[in-house]
C-alpha cells in the first residue's frame, strides 16, 4: 500500500485515528504497543541569524527567514538527528538518536517560525514489539521515506529498520533490512548518518542512498551506499576540512549535504555542498560546491536533520534541526532558509 507523503503524515501527526491510514490496531494488537506521549514544547524566537548585524541576511546561496530554540520539560525531548516535512513545511516527523519518535506542526506567523504543535513523541519499536532502545539500537541517526515506508539508520550498530506506516503510523514495528558487509564494518559512533531514498521518475530511482558520518576510504573520502535500485554499490563523498556528513536531501535532481565539523584547531562549523545526483554511481568520487557555510559566530548548534518544502510563493525554504545532545550547553534549534541560488 502507497501513501501520498502529505497523507502519511497526517497520519503520524494524529496518531493513527480510525479511519486514516492503514488499519486501527485492534485490543490484541495494542497491548504490544508503545504509549504515545502529548508534548510541551516551547519556543523561543532567534530574531536575526547573526546576532552582531540584523541587516546580514544571505549567506551564500541561502537567506535567513527565521529560527527557533525549542525547549521542553519531556525527558525524551532533545537529541532531534533527523527531519522529515510534508509538502507545505507544516507536518513533521523527526526521531532522537534515544530511539523517540516525534511527530507534529510547525506553527507560522506570516513567513516566520512561531512554534510546535500538536506534538507527540513514542519509542521507535522493533519486530518484537519492544523498543529499539531495549535492543541497545539507541542511537538512531537517519530518515527516509519511500511512501509509507520509513527507513531509519541506526549509528551504533549500523543497522537499517523499516517502518510500514500504513500498519501504525509510529506505532508500527521496524524490521531490519539486508546490508552490504562493508556498512557493518564502519567505525563505532561514526557509522550510518544520513539516508536518502530516490523516488520515480529520477536517476537512481528506487535506490536507498547510505552516507556514513565518518567512515573513511584508503584516501580519507566518506564511505556512501547505493542500496536496491538499478545499480547497487558503493560510492565516496569528497571529505574537505574535517566535515563530517549530518544529514542529506534530494532537491532538483542535486544531493544537498549538510556536514558540521568539531576541532580545537580549526573551530567548530556547519556547511552545505550540493552535488549531481547523476554524478553518485558505484566506485565514483563525488563532490560539489559549498552553497552555505557558517561558524559559532552565527546561531547554530549541531545541525543534524534537513528537509525542504516550496512555499505557496514558490520560494523553496530549506528547514534544519539541532541535536543538543542532552546537554546543557547545547540547543535545540530550528532553523529555515530560503535557496535564492539554486
Amino acid at each position: 500500500m502507497r501513501l501520498s507523503r502529505r497523507r502519511f503524515l497526517v497520519g503520524a501527526v494524529a496518531a493513527i485515528p480510525a479511519g486514516s491510514i492503514g488499519r486501527w490496531p485492534t485490543h490484541a494488537q495494542t497491548e504490544t504497543l508503545s504509549a504515545i506521549s502529548a508534548v510541551d514544547v516551547n519556543a523561543r524566537e532567534i530574531p536575526f541569524f547573526d546576532p552582531r548585524d540584523a541587516t546580514h541576511v544571505r549567506y551564500g546561496s541561502l537567506e535567513f527567514r527565521s529560527g527557533l530554540v525549542l525547549t521542553s520539560s519531556f525527558k525524551g525531548f532533545g537529541g532531534l538527528s533527523a527531519l522529515h516535512l510534508d509538502p507545505k513545511g507544516e507536518l513533521f516527523i523527526s526521531l532522537s538518536d534515544k530511539g523517540y519518535w516525534f511527530t507534529g506542526r510547525i506553527v507560522y506567523k506570516g513567513k516566520n517560525l512561531s512554534g510546535l504543535a500538536d506534538v507527540k513523541s513514542t519509542h521507535m519499536l522493533g519486530p518484537d514489539g519492544k523498543t529499539l532502545a531495549s535492543r541497545g539500537w539507541f542511537d538512531t541517526e537517519s530518515l527516509a521515506f519511500d511512501g509509507a515506508y520509513a527507513y531509519v539508520g541506526i549509528e551504533r550498530v549500523n543497522q537499517i529498520v523499516r517502518f510500514d506506516f500504513s500498519k501504525g503510523g509510529i506505532q508500527s514495528r521496524g524490521e531490519p533490512i539486508a546490508v552490504p558487509l562493508a556498512i557493518s564494518k564502519l567505525p563505532f559512533n561514526k557509522g550510518l548518518e544520513s539516508l536518502v531514498f530516490v523516488p520515480k521518475g529520477q536517476v537512481l530511482a528506487g535506490t536507498l542512498i547510505a552516507i556514513s558520518e565518518r567512515g573513511l576510504d584508503a584516501s580519507g573520502n566518506t564511505l556512501a551506499f547505493l542500496l536496491g535500485g538499478p545499480t547497487p554499490g558503493q560510492f565516496t563523498v569528497l571529505r574537505t576540512n574535517d566535515y563530517d556528513i549530518s544529514d542529506a536531501l534530494l532537491l532538483n535532481g542535486n544531493l544537498l549535504i549538510l556536514e558540521r565539523k568539531f576541532s580545537y584547531s580549526k573551530g567548530v562549523g556547519i556547511r552545505i555542498r550540493r552535488m549531481s545526483l547523476g554524478a553518485v554511481k558505484p566506485d565514483a568520487l563525488i563532490e560539489g560546491p559549498t552553497i552555505f557555510e557558517c561558524d559559532l559566530g552565527y546561531e547554530i548548534d549541531n545541525m543534524e536533520g534537513i528537509d525542504a518544502h516550496v512555499t505557496a510563493e514558490g520560494e523553496t525554504v530549506l528547514t534544519l534541526i539541532s541535536d543538543d545532545n542532552f546537554s546543557m550547553i547545547q540547543r535545540t534549534l530550528l532553523l529555515q532558509f530560503t535557496l535564492v541560488d539554486p
